[in-house]
């Protein structure tokens, strides 16, 4: 039970977390990894290198001590990393080694003299109230998930069944149960967890990734669409050696990016491989009579994705208005509609005469914070602008 003396002892770190947060979490997951490999899986060395995983924790740790008394405050975060859990099967055992590495970090980084046992024991307190919250929600959509239709509980085994090249640098998995049983819908916009035994510089490796589904629910298969990146171990493993025929493990949906439903006109925009949730997004909108308006930005023609598919909505579904912008283009094949970055004077041609819209966006970080900024400027309400981050969330401002 966290006490009030040990709620105004957290609040009192504040001012180090700002300082000093991400040199505490660095030395955190520096701990956590070389000591306890059994959580390397959960973990995308990538984040780790470019520092993102540290920036995110820090934040929200920072976030937690801010709030430590009206945890209502923290609004969405909890949630998002409920889901991000959720997807990668995060356990109740998982907690306490946790705890255990964050409350070493917090003394070896600040020092017995500010870490004294009275901070060590109040954040000891505070990480267990915020670790039960956390394990009794995602027990609770644990057994949701298992009990729905279709649904279940950790891994799953999947039939790759179709390969698809989708652009130069994107390709489509189909993925059907190898049991040959239902499968459960998800929510336009939510991701699958997956689980890979890869080929890496220290021998094989149990990795996780989350994925974004591609396409919309039709209860036989989830399609995923990844792009291949530079050096990306998971992504590399795909595109090269995973197969149609394989057999992957999957984790059921998940996520809060998610279409909301509403009267209001539709925007969807994205950058790059971000497309890919908002495939199955318009599809779910396009159920509907509501006007949607999507807009994609790549670099080229040769790495736009689902152009055509895209395309082909247009003549069944008059309510839909589409734009690309590719960063460089020459000739007359595939013309995009603006040449360069994403405009403000663009976007204001491109949206509804009305900024009363939910619009959703994906991308690059550089690009969200773009076109968040420019949603802003041209008058579409805070509060109906929604984000999702593939990889660690940090804030976009």
């Amino acid at each position: 039970m966290l006490t009030a003396e040990q709620r105004a002892i957290v609040k009192s770190t504040v001012p180090l977390l700002e300082s000093g947060g991400e040199a505490l979490t660095t030395h955190f997951y520096k701990i956590l990894l070389a000591e306890h490999p059994e959580v390397r899986p959960f973990f995308n060395q990538a984040n780790q290198a470019n520092g993102d995983q540290p920036r995110a924790l820090a934040n929200g740790v920072l976030m937690y001590a801010r709030h430590i008394d009206q945890l209502e405050q923290l609004g969405g975060l909890v949630t998002q990393i409920i889901q991000k859990h959720v997807s990668l099967q995060i356990q109740p055992e998982h907690y306490p080694v946790v705890g255990a590495c964050l409350l070493r970090a917090i003394r070896e980084v600040l020092g017995a003299e500010i870490a004294t046992d009275a901070v060590i024991a109040a954040w000891g307190a505070a990480y267990g109230q915020l670790a039960d919250i956390l394990i009794g929600a995602e027990e609770k959509i644990y057994a949701d998930t298992a009990a729905a239709p279709g649904g279940w509980r950790g891994a799953r085994a999947f039939r790759v069944a179709r390969k698809e090249a989708e652009s130069s640098e994107i390709t489509s998995f189909y993925l059907e149960p190898q049991d040959g049983g239902a499968l459960a819908d998800f929510v336009p916009g939510q991701y699958i967890g997956l689980r890979l035994l890869v080929n890496g510089a220290e021998g094989p490796q149990d990795i996780r990734r989350n994925y974004s589904l591609s396409a919309a629910p039709n209860g036989r298969s989830y399609r995923i669409s990844v792009k291949r990146e530079a050096g990306g171990l998971a992504s590399n493993h795909l595109h090269d050696r995973v197969q149609v025929g394989d057999v992957l493990e999957l984790f059921p949906p998940a996520g809060e990016f998610v279409l909301a439903a509403s009267e209001r006109p539709v925007v969807l925009i994205s950058g790059g491989v971000g497309i890919t949730p908002t495939l199955a997004m318009l599809d779910a909108a396009l159920q509907g009579t509501r006007p949607v308006h999507f807009i994609h930005c790549a670099r080229n023609r040769h790495v736009h994705a689902f152009r055509q598919a895209i395309d082909a909505r247009l003549a069944q579904h008059p309510q839909l208005q589409r734009f690309y912008v590719y960063d460089e283009h020459q000739g007359d094949v595939d013309v995009p509609h603006a040449v360069g970055h994403l405009k403000a004077e663009q976007l204001a041609q491109w949206l509804p005469a009305s900024r009363d819209v939910d619009a959703y966006f994906l991308g690059p970080k550089p690009f969200m914070r773009h076109v968040k900024r420019q949603l802003r400027e041209l008058g579409v309400p805070e509060a109906q602008t929604r984000y999702e981050f593939f990889g660690p969330a940090s804030a976009l401002e």
